[in-house]
């Protein structure tokens, strides 16, 4: 069975994604800077009012992923608030100077989310490594569940062959998700090509708030169609990925 991680800004965007068809949701707040920590309140209503998996994000700032120590300390407290607020695993990545996993470091959140029964995720972090089957061996000594990637490219249709690759080599000792740039146009071609059976994609569309700008004074996001534009989950989009994930039996592509 294909599982079909939806990312999420907003409680709107998991009620979305339930609906339609996702099967996990990644619960974020900060979509423009890649997806950042969620606000607790967001958590336990979407937790309220969905029965699907909640993977909650971890991540302090946009950027990169080589953390201070008090940027650090705060990533560690809000996995325990998340985890108590009833995340069903959380989202996150560490990385040092070098671009190599921090081994140190995803041990000791990977043990915090354990102490609570939950999945460890590690997000494309891995993305930006300098050798991705040396850091997938590290997640697995640390105990991590799966890993998000778009195979060290910008997409996972660019990177399909490295996924492949992490699947293969792999994939019996650390779920594969792959991610970035996955439509209802593509999905068929990624799984068939990877051999993964697990797909995250955002379904994004976008929505206007016409009070992004005013007086002179905009507060318009960076990177969208139009002025006042923000991301959302678009139903379509979420409905049409679903649609071609039932339409034939995928198992005859996952590698064994």
């Amino acid at each position: 069975m294909i599982q079909f991680e939806v990312c999420c800004g907003s409680v709107e965007d998991a009620l979305t994604a339930q609906e339609y068809g996702a099967s996990r949701i990644e619960l974020n707040s900060g979509l423009s800077l890649g997806g950042l920590t969620p606000e607790i309140g967001s958590l336990l209503i979407a937790k309220e009012k969905t029965r699907i998996p909640i993977i909650a994000m971890v991540r302090p700032r946009g950027g990169g992923f080589c953390y201070q120590r008090q940027e650090y300390e705060t990533m560690k407290k809000s996995a325990v608030c998340l985890l108590e607020a009833g995340a069903d695993g959380l989202a996150f990545g560490c990385l040092t100077e070098k671009r190599k996993v921090n081994l140190p470091l995803v041990k000791e959140m990977t043990a915090i989310i354990h102490s609570y029964g939950k999945e460890a995720v590690f997000h494309r972090a891995i993305d930006v490594v300098r050798d991705q089957k040396e850091a997938a061996e590290e997640l697995i000594e640390a105990g991590v569940h799966r890993i998000l990637t778009s195979g060290g490219e910008k997409t996972a249709l660019e990177g399909a062959k490295n996924i492949a690759s992490l699947q293969a080599e792999y994939g019996s000792e650390i779920q594969i998700l792959a991610g970035s740039g996955i439509r209802s146009q593509n999905v068929r071609w990624i799984l068939s090509e990877t051999g993964v059976s697990q797909i995250h994609s955002s379904c994004g569309g976008y929505r206007k708030d016409d009070t992004a700008r005013g007086n002179g004074v905009s507060f318009s996001l960076e990177g969208v169609p139009e002025w006042n534009d923000y991301e959302i989950v678009c139903a379509k989009e979420v409905k049409a990925m679903w649609m071609e994930l039932c339409q034939e039996d995928f198992s005859t592509f996952i590698q064994k």
